[in-house]
């Protein structure tokens, strides 16, 4: 998983509230058993036409924002199914982080799995930062990962809390996975020890 330390990137509003997971990854697009070929299925309904073509009124298909890899979202994004295609989407996407307010469970935890910040702020913070995105003469923000800041290119600087676990997960582009094997010799060194002092088990 690629690290997350410091982005730099257009952020894009999009301020709907509870927007789930089949609006971010329609089901059409589930028929794969591997996560390729997912970037066209994101917000599909909302970027294109029935013909193929790109909707000019949709904020990623508009010049200010298109390539956008922050997005600014309303509350309760990614609820609905806990379908992790959605993620892998917005990630091959470009998408590195997301702010809102508050998000489905299982599509925030999806997000650090996959290398995607997902940060629930104050509604205060998160209205300064939809603003931003809003205006596309300061839709670029930046986010330092290890000092917990968002900053505005106009002086607009908004601190983040972040669990530790998290924050170290994504700096260290440590999946799950990753981060079991990083304790494997602790992991032998107890099984071995289980099976000693408990000899029926093995």
């Amino acid at each position: 998983m690629e690290p997350l330390i410091r982005l730099t990137g257009i952020a894009a509003p999009l301020p709907a509230a509870n927007v789930d997971t089949d609006v971010i990854m329609p089901k059409q697009f589930l028929k794969g058993i591997d996560r390729e070929g997912l970037r066209d299925g994101v917000f599909h309904f909302l970027r294109f036409a029935g013909d193929g073509s790109p909707r000019p009124d949709f904020i990623l298909n508009r010049g200010p924002w298109r390539g956008a890899s922050i997005l600014v979202t309303g509350p309760n994004f990614g609820c609905g199914s806990s379908r992790e295609h959605a993620v892998w989407g917005l990630r091959q996407l470009g998408i590195r982080a997301i702010l809102g307010t508050t998000f489905g469970g299982i599509f925030f935890d999806n997000c650090l799995n996959n290398g995607i910040l997902a940060l629930g702020l104050p509604p205060d913070d998160l209205a300064v930062l939809l603003r931003l995105a809003e205006d596309p003469a300061h839709n670029r923000l930046t986010i330092d990962l290890p000092a917990q800041t968002l900053l505005g290119d106009d002086g607009t600087c908004v601190a983040f809390a972040l669990d530790a676990r998290r924050k170290e997960a994504l700096l260290r582009g440590h999946d799950a996975i990753a981060a079991t094997l990083e304790e494997a010799n602790a992991i032998q060194s107890f099984e071995k020890a289980h099976h000693q002092a408990n000899p029926w088990l093995a």
